[in-house]
């Protein structure tokens, strides 16, 4: 048994204490609502792995605001993309382990170019987001060209790409297998021991990069770290929101939290919430108008951040002081 299958052992009990009060016809199976006795092992693994990879990327979020680094997991995401079709060609069982290659590579690459200021940050993520999801697409359409087997993963007749290729780009949490938990799990177990034992070096970092050097903080190794491990989240991500919705879960939260929170730690509580209750109102709604679980994620992240900033700037037009007009 691998990591994925302890965490569900540990927390498939807990889910199914909330199957009586859960409501639709298909969101209750996510909880462990059953067929003929048996609960639906794919819909409860889907679930468990939308709610870590939630909490990650909450606290991820949260440093790449500060950091001004929110466009470096929307890049990421689409350098995975071209790692998940080279793993589809070669017919890797996980295509994700390609994809935290090319990642990590990626991640290295764009930290390196922006400190050694060959490049802007901005610049560089715009580039390898571009190529690798291009390098991806023209991988794909090269085998269906010359007729490669490849696992059935891709529709030969047609020239079309299947479902499975689309849940890589817009999401599809029931195409979450095994061997996939173990790896979201693994990432994220380790991700988030990483992210909080660095989070004193991470903010110091960010506020003031030479006041940290001269403290004795190793900045550039932070920073190195904090981009495998951004990496590493992004891979994570892309069998919830897919690989073109990222940003629903890794930024929108964090933005949202950063207009009602007063501190840092306030925000990073706040993202919880709001990304736990997009991914569960997501979850629903998708299940039972039979919708892309990714895409509706997103929307209703986008929704919960719309309705904040309304209700923020109505408080404080209401409550701000008047001119005086003499």
């Amino acid at each position: 048994m691998g990591l994925g299958g302890i965490i569900m052992d540990v927390f498939t009990p807990i889910l199914e204490i909330f199957v009586p009060i859960i409501p639709g016809n298909i969101f209750p199976y996510f909880f462990g609502e059953t067929i003929n006795g048996e609960p639906l092992e794919m819909f409860q693994r889907a679930l468990i792995a939308a709610l870590m990879v939630t909490i990650v990327a909450g606290v991820l979020g949260s440093f790449l605001l500060i950091r001004n680094l929110a466009l470096i997991g929307d890049g990421l995401a689409h350098v995975s993309f071209g790692g998940v079709a080279v793993g589809v060609v070669l017919g890797a069982a996980s295509p994700l382990w390609y994809a935290l290659l090319f990642s990590t590579i990626a991640a290295i690459l764009i930290h390196e170019l922006q400190t050694r200021e060959i490049l802007t940050g901005d610049a560089s993520i715009a580039i390898f987001l571009t190529g690798m999801l291009a390098l991806g697409l023209v991988i794909l359409r090269l085998d269906m060209v010359f007729n490669v087997p490849v696992f059935g993963l891709i529709e030969i007749n047609g020239g079309g790409i299947t479902t499975d290729i689309e849940g890589y780009l817009f999401g599809n949490l029931l195409l979450i297998d095994e061997q996939s938990l173990d790896l979201i799990s693994l990432i994220c177990i380790i991700s988030l021991i990483s992210l909080m034992s660095m989070r004193s070096m991470l903010l110091a970092t960010a506020i003031d990069p030479l006041a940290a050097r001269v403290q004795g903080i190793p900045v550039r190794g932070i920073g190195i770290c904090f981009s495998i491990i951004t990496a590493a989240v992004v891979v994570s991500m892309v069998q919830v929101v897919g690989t073109l919705l990222v940003t629903a879960l890794l930024v929108t939260p964090a933005a949202t939290a950063q207009l009602v929170g007063r501190s840092f730690r306030s925000c990073m509580i706040w993202t919880q919430i709001f990304g736990i209750v997009s991914v569960l109102i997501g979850l629903y709604y998708s299940s039972e108008l039979d919708t892309g679980s990714g895409s509706m994620i997103a929307l209703v992240s986008a929704i919960i951040f719309a309705l904040t900033a309304a209700v923020i700037a109505i408080k404080n037009t209401i409550l701000s002081p008047k001119d005086n007009i003499n």
